[in-house]
């Protein structure tokens, strides 16, 4: 009783300890959350409600879906969501997290400041897929509010 005591135990801190050195996102990248600079990080919400006077990135994107329409099984396609930083503060991207494995999220590395414009690249994988497909995106960045999804959607034949 006591030796299979101390191999559940044993089994449990190795499963913690492996469950912690690989905090790798679905998109395979070993995104920027926690190497984003604590001060791209702002909070304009107060006690008394939403503080103006703290300058904030804002994420405007052109569209935030997209139909492919009619695709056939098997096809991998691809659509670059165009946003701007409508803000008046460098905006940083840290994730993006798609909601299925058969969607990849492409995103800028990079701060982008006021003004500027980027893509977020979203390729989906029709494979052993038929039907009508619903797929979103969750961006998180530093901007208010900090998550923003995107969806894209297909007919698959």
């Amino acid at each position: 009783m006591k030796t299979t005591m101390k191999r559940i135990i044993t089994l449990a801190i190795a499963v913690l300890i492996l469950a912690g050195c690989g905090e790798q996102g679905r998109n395979g990248n070993r995104d920027t959350v926690k190497t984003t600079a604590k001060n791209t990080i702002k909070n304009p919400n107060t006690a008394n409600g939403y503080d103006e006077s703290v300058k904030m990135p804002k994420i405007t994107f052109e569209n935030d879906m997209h139909d492919f329409g009619t695709v056939m099984a098997g096809e991998t396609i691809s659509y670059s969501f165009k946003f701007t930083n409508t803000g008046d503060d460098d905006l940083v991207i840290s994730q993006c997290d798609p909601s299925c494995g058969c969607t990849v999220a492409n995103y800028p590395r990079e701060r982008i400041a006021p003004g500027e414009s980027g893509f977020i690249t979203v390729t989906f994988r029709s494979a052993g897929m038929s039907g009508m497909q619903m797929k979103t995106v969750t961006v998180a960045s530093n901007a208010q509010p900090a998550l923003k999804k995107l969806t894209i959607k297909a007919t698959v034949r």
